[in-house]
């Protein structure tokens, strides 16, 4: 199983989108350990939304898909529209 998640960083102001096959709870632990690289540095990064998908495939061309708007309001309407919870992951 593979995911495509949205993460936000308060002290950043600012989205990052990636792809994984780790468990959520593990990508983001080392999005949020201090090395070098664009998450990085500020430990602060937060789950904001995951989609699953059957296929690497499927989930990196949907992080290409939502990296390419481009559009802030775009990804936070994205995000509400979900509705995530802790519990979801």
């Amino acid at each position: 199983m593979f995911k495509t998640y949205i993460l936000f960083s308060q002290i950043r102001n600012r989205f990052y989108i990636g792809y994984t096959s780790d468990s959520l709870a593990e990508r983001i632990r080392k999005h949020n350990s201090n090395h070098q690289g664009f998450t990085g540095k500020v430990g602060d990064w937060e789950l904001k939304y995951f989609e699953p998908f059957e296929t690497k495939e499927q989930a990196s061309k949907r992080e290409k898909e939502i990296k390419a708007w481009k559009s802030r309001i775009k990804i936070e309407k994205l995000i509400n529209s979900a509705g995530l919870k802790h519990s979801d992951l």
